[in-house]
């Protein structure tokens, strides 16, 4: 039988795969591995749930509700509100464990359940086998006054907005124009909410949820409305959420889109000039752009890699203490502020920066960083479990770095879930990467063909 968690918790289609008879056996094993397992006898374990806005996540919530509570877990239920809200309660209430119901940037169909550890870290892979494997026993059964209580969170989207202010430590956004566009989904309310108690000047798109148009057409992963609003207004930025705003991309007042590695470049340089950058290190993933390592490197910064998936991200920072790091999606982790990636936050970073410098982000992204040419390729029916060891395709790469030099960068990574190799080649100019990647394709296609 397949794993049924993923790379970031339990996600379907709802009512497909993740059904409400799923929810609540899920949730009471969930309260039993992470809720009595932890916590001293005699003590109700307390956990928050929270979701997005999408229609499913109503049942989802209430199935996840009554399996903790009928496991003898208090609930405090936190409404709609984005996942880093969700991770900041449960630290900020000393609550033993947490569950977002959301499926990111996924369409409306979608759902998924995603658990939070104490302290409001996301579980490592054999808290959540614990969990699965627990799938297969009686639940416990309370009775009487042992079950849990489940109440309203109703000061939650409050202490949220209170922490993402006081991240920013005094600094005011008086004086900007900003478009935020929330995708429909989780921080339709608090992060319009949290710009404007900063002090900025807001227009809002994508803020009228109705369960169906989460992520549809707007948001991060569709910036072409915030790019037009943006010029149209004559804002100075325009910050885009997700589904469940736990990432952040960008546009200058050009219309030009700032990615998740613009973002961490112009944000390492603000930390290392006031010496809260720890170590001077920034933590990225393998598919961050080269342009972002050089313009590092020049500002002596040093770049940790690791695995795509900003659960390696955060595992490298919390390895190394390290204060920021996150991936070109968007996702970009504040040690200091929260434990996951964190959307509001990243953008009123950004715009905070913005403010105390006088520039533009455009001038900001151009100090940062010169962003070059990648191409991803995605070929798929291959054996990818030899991408690694293929002596032909190791010798097709070997070439490629050679003729590519200390200016541009080869990646081949096989899929997690499909027969596809994703071939990545950065170089000078999107030409030569494109015809650098296309034949670097060419060989893997032909040489691991199934």
């Amino acid at each position: 039988m397949a794993r049924l968690f993923g790379t970031d918790g339990v996600r379907g289609v709802a009512n497909g795969l993740l059904t409400a008879e799923l929810a609540l056996t899920l949730s009471q094993s969930a309260a039993e591995v992470l809720g009595h397992r932890r916590t001293p006898p005699g003590r109700r374990p307390v956990a928050v749930v929270a979701r997005d806005p999408r229609v499913s996540g109503e049942f989802i919530s209430a199935a996840v509700q009554a399996g903790l509570a009928s496991a003898g877990v208090d609930v405090h239920d936190a409404g709609v509100l984005p996942t880093p809200a969700a991770a900041f309660l449960v630290a900020d209430i000393d609550a033993d464990f947490g569950v977002m119901i959301s499926a990111s940037h996924n369409p409306a169909p979608d759902n998924g359940i995603k658990f939070l550890g104490r302290g409001g870290h996301k579980l490592d892979d054999a808290l959540e086998d614990e969990i699965e494997e627990q799938l297969g026993h009686e639940p416990p059964r309370p009775v009487g006054g042992e079950v849990g209580r489940v109440r309203r969170f109703a000061d939650a989207e409050d202490r949220y907005v209170v922490h993402l202010l006081r991240s920013l430590g005094g600094t005011s956004l008086k004086g900007l124009k900003i478009v935020l566009d929330c995708a429909h989904g989780a921080a339709s309310g608090c992060s319009p909410e949290a710009f404007v108690d900063a002090g900025a000047e807001v227009v809002v798109i994508g803020a009228e949820p109705d369960g169906l148009n989460i992520n549809d057409g707007c948001g991060s992963t569709h910036l072409e409305q915030l790019q037009d609003a943006v010029v149209s207004q004559g804002a100075d930025l325009g910050i885009a959420h997700d589904g469940d705003a736990d990432r952040c991309l960008a546009v200058d007042h050009t219309g030009a889109v700032v990615d998740g590695d613009q973002i961490m470049g112009v944000l390492a340089l603000a930390l290392h000039a006031s010496g809260q950058l720890k170590d001077g290190t920034l933590v990225v993933t393998v598919m961050s752009n080269l342009g972002l390592k050089l313009g590092m490197q020049k500002a002596g910064i040093t770049v940790v890699e690791t695995a795509v998936g900003d659960r390696y991200v955060l595992e490298g920072m919390r390895a190394g203490g390290y204060s920021l790091g996150g991936e070109q999606s968007g996702h970009l982790i504040f040690s200091e502020f929260a434990t996951t990636g964190d959307g509001v936050l990243t953008g009123l970073q950004l715009a905070a920066r913005v403010a105390a410098t006088g520039k533009s982000l455009h001038q900001l992204t151009e100090e940062a960083m010169e962003r070059l040419p990648q191409v991803l390729v995605n070929v798929s029916g291959v054996d990818k479990a030899r991408v690694k060891t293929h002596d032909a395709v190791l010798a097709a790469v070997a070439e490629t770095e050679g003729r590519l030099g200390e200016a541009g960068r080869v990646l081949l990574r096989p899929s997690g879930t499909e027969p596809v190799v994703r071939v990545m080649v950065e170089a000078s100019t999107a030409e030569i990467a494109r015809e650098e990647s296309e034949t670097l394709a060419a060989v893997v296609r032909s040489e691991l063909a199934l």
